[in-house]
């Protein structure tokens, strides 16, 4: 069977890998010139199935409105007068109720942990390597406030399974070494030792290598126009290199899927949500992590990769470009520097923001669509890199007609409907 598939980030590039080892004869297409060149390519580095969580959470009201004010806040606001936006805005303040809050959380660490092992067991089949490690992620606390807010949600992982460790200040140095050269002082840490770290690019470059020479086409630097439907069915996807036609279609274009399905009837509520990034080659080792930090005061995420660090962070709804703004870096920076002094050369800093694509409950939206022949693997927000793999083989399996090996409630369109 011929499958067309709309999108060579991490979410179509792992699609495309699964659709072939089914036996399907694969395209993917893309703008870009090569895969994973925008959300995919500067994420924070994370696959944190244990920390996989909606934003809309219980108490999110009354932080955004502080943040508003906030010169360095982790969320910021950019408010016009579009429905589409302030209807999202609506929908997802009303899922921060902690009955809905418990509801997402779990639907997005099924998915998350799942695409894991999916992970997992193809780097162990293929050898593929994306500067990863497998020592967990810190979840730094600074203050003694947001250490009980932790311990508050003790009882959640402990239902769920979900190994976990209360660290005090000294177990923290133990768990990341060069936190011991911090300038700030911390109250201790959450260490989520089943969750792992790497570069999202190097791996979606790798396995897109992999995928070709099992015979996976991939055709960069082309446009998409519309998707062309009759009577219930997509007949082709006009492009700026012609009409591409096959018997399936998938679409994993990010934010750029809404634009795409409206015109066809299909409305899914996902905004773009601008994410910003810096990485820097590591100068002391010593200084620099051994894995991740996620620190819960900056809301930014401090990840060792091979050689380099990256800081990411800063979420920013309702952006219109691509643009990067110094007071935006400066927040990374500035995480960076107290935590991990002198850890890496600031003047050889590689800068970088895309826009992941947002649902207002926080799961993906995954399967069928209202066409016969055309399949959703889109939504997946910040956490794409770690639900990338469990959702690329899911679809794939739907796509083959197989059972997907996972319960989708509330991962398809129909929640929306």
């Amino acid at each position: 069977m011929r499958v067309l598939v709309l999108g060579a980030g991490v979410i179509g590039v792992t699609t495309a890998h699964y659709l072939a080892e089914n036996g399907h004869e694969v395209t993917v297409i893309d703008r870009q010139p090569g895969v994973a060149q925008e959300a995919s390519r500067g994420n924070a580095g994370n696959v944190c199935p244990s920390y996989a969580t909606p934003w809309a959470a219980p108490g999110m009201r009354a932080k955004a409105l502080r943040w508003v004010t906030q010169q360095h806040a982790p969320l910021r606001l950019n408010l016009r007068a579009d429905p589409a936006l302030l209807g999202w805005i609506a929908r997802w303040l009303r899922e921060c109720k902690p009955e809905r809050f418990a509801t997402n959380k779990s639907r997005m660490q099924h998915l998350s942990y799942y695409s894991l092992r999916c992970l997992q067991a193809l780097r162990k089949e293929s050898g593929i390597a994306y500067d990863e490690t497998t020592l967990g992620i810190l979840q730094l606390l600074r203050t003694d406030a947001e250490l009980d807010a932790v311990a508050n949600h003790i009882p959640i992982l402990k239902a769920s399974g979900i190994p976990h460790r209360i660290l005090d200040p000294r177990g923290c140095i133990a768990v990341e070494p060069a936190l011991a050269f911090a300038h700030s002082r911390f109250a201790g840490g959450l260490h989520l030792p089943a969750d792992e770290t790497g570069d999202c690019f190097l791996f979606t470059q790798a396995l897109a290598e992999r995928a070709s020479a099992r015979g996976v086409r991939f055709r960069f630097e082309t446009t998409i126009g519309e998707i062309v439907a009759q009577e219930g069915r997509v007949t082709g996807v006009d492009t700026s290199e012609g009409m591409l036609s096959a018997d399936r279609y998938v679409i994993a274009l990010g934010w750029e899927s809404v634009r795409l399905l409206a015109p066809l009837g299909i409305r899914i509520p996902i905004q773009p949500v601008k994410g910003y990034s810096v990485t820097l080659p590591i100068t002391r080792f010593d200084h620099a992590p051994r894995a991740s930090v996620m620190d819960e005061h900056t809301k930014v995420a401090i990840t060792r990769l091979g050689n380099r660090v990256r800081a990411a962070g800063t979420a920013e709804l309702g952006a219109s470009d691509l643009d990067t703004p110094h007071d935006r870096f400066e927040t990374l920076l500035g995480a960076l520097r107290d935590l991990y002094p002198e850890a890496a050369d600031e003047s050889r800093a590689d800068f970088w923001a895309g826009m992941r694509p947002m649902t207002p409950d926080g799961p993906p939206v995954l399967g069928a669509s209202p066409l016969a022949n055309l399949f959703l693997n889109i939504g997946h927000g910040s956490q794409g890199w770690s639900m990338a793999c469990g959702s690329g083989r899911i679809v794939a399996q739907l796509v083959s007609g197989k059972d997907p090996g996972l319960d989708l409630e509330g991962l398809t369109l129909h929640r929306y409907r």
